[in-house]
């Protein structure tokens, strides 16, 4: 009761009318424009402003149109190999002699390539469509790689037109000469299997490492050439590598994904 008199008593004869009032001190008007400074600048960077991101995935250097497992129409024999690996043949070119039990067959490439590898020795026994080797499609020494980039499936709608692209090649030391550049030219919008895979590379070892972790879409590189490389194409470095790429090398991409606004992120 003596405090609610003690209150009764101030409302009745209030003091201190004729003081003014302090609403903030100096140090608190700064905090507070700083902070709607800071929380306009925010405002107009999450509606104006972008942000880019990366997808990184597993790549190879190809020639554009890949390869292709050749077979044999035949059952038999090999009882000569008439081509070597690494040489490069016109189509219709005889690969393999085979003999069968109606007499002696020629297996021949059916598009005119280069010989990736071979899976065929003389004295071997092969059966009808046993693959034999592996041909890349490229018909000039000249003709330029590209790079076939694998993306994760959910990624390759984020993925715009002619994006730019980095790539670690893995027998390029990348601290030594840098990373290669490119832009994307094509992107496969539907998921690819290993048998897809696999036929593309005339590698089935390669369809199962590149289908792991599901089945990618792949993504077509074109890389960017200069003349002032020994490699032939443009490098993060000045003048990278000292020797030229071969395909079928491995490499690890970075494509850069379509800028977002940070407004984006906020709306469902």
């Amino acid at each position: 009761m003596q405090f609610r008199q003690q209150a009764l008593a101030k409302l009745q004869s209030p003091e201190e009318l004729d003081l003014p009032v302090r609403f903030a001190r100096p140090q608190g008007w700064v905090v507070l424009s700083v902070t709607l400074v800071a929380m306009a600048a925010a405002c107009v960077w999450a509606v104006g402003g972008s942000v880019t991101s990366t997808v990184e995935a597993s790549a190879i250097l190809t020639h554009g149109q890949g390869s292709y497992l050749l077979q044999s129409p035949v059952s038999g024999q090999v009882t000569a190999v008439l081509a070597r690996q690494g040489e490069r043949l016109p189509a219709d070119s005889p690969v393999l002699k085979v003999r069968t039990t109606e007499g002696e067959s020629v297996v021949r490439t059916v598009d005119a390539g280069r010989v990736s590898a071979l899976a065929a020795t003389v004295g071997q026994i092969i059966q009808t469509g046993a693959n034999v080797a592996s041909v890349e499609k490229v018909a000039h020494a000249d003709d330029p790689l590209y790079a076939t980039v694998y993306v994760p499936a959910e990624k390759a709608a984020a993925i715009p037109a002619h994006a730019s692209v980095d790539l670690t090649v893995q027998s390029v030391p990348a601290q030594q000469y840098g990373v290669l550049h490119g832009t994307v030219q094509s992107v496969d919008r539907s998921a690819q299997s290993a048998q897809t895979i696999s036929a593309f590379l005339g590698d089935s070892q390669l369809g199962e490492q590149f289908t792991e972790e599901g089945r990618p879409v792949a993504v077509t590189v074109r890389l960017t050439t200069s003349k002032s490389t020994r490699s032939g194409y443009a490098w993060s470095s000045a003048d990278g590598p000292p020797f030229g790429l071969t395909s079928m090398t491995m490499a690890s991409g970075s494509v850069r994904l379509a800028d977002e606004r940070p407004l984006d992120w906020l709306l469902p």
